[in-house]
């Protein structure tokens, strides 16, 4: 029998968070050792906060953020230029039949934190909650 599928959206598969960890926690080592030789890059202090990936683990989608949140696009684009050299030192530490393509977005998952915050603070809001 299938897993329950009613809802329509089906979240990713335990292999898919498993994976997309492995290759959050080895980019996240990377970075910070500066195996990559990019002046952009060495130095920096950057947060991967989630890796996602595809059902098929083809590609994985990296989000992270600059330390301070400044000089995002920056930030991505030195990503972008070198990502042939980190899926290759990916590939090299993890034990996974192929390594998948890398994507780099912004993490705005600490902007949302902090709007939602925002709005708990909101008289009206914490007026309706305390009742």
């Amino acid at each position: 029998m299938a897993k329950n599928r009613q809802s329509g959206a089906e979240g990713p598969s335990q292999r898919q968070l498993r994976v997309g960890e492995l290759i959050r926690r080895t980019l996240s080592d990377v970075l910070m050792r500066g195996d990559v030789h990019d002046p952009e890059l060495s130095g920096r202090s950057i947060t991967v906060g989630e890796v996602r990936v595809s059902p098929d683990l083809k590609v994985a989608t990296a989000y992270v953020l600059p330390l301070g949140g400044h000089g995002q696009d920056d930030l991505i684009g030195a990503l972008a230029r070198n990502k042939s050299e980190l899926r290759r030192q990916i590939a090299k530490k993890l034990t996974l039949k192929f390594a998948p393509d890398l994507r780099f977005r912004v993490d705005e998952t600490f902007d949302r934190m902090d709007e939602t915050r925002r709005i708990f603070e909101q008289d009206n809001v914490r007026r309706d909650l305390d009742d």
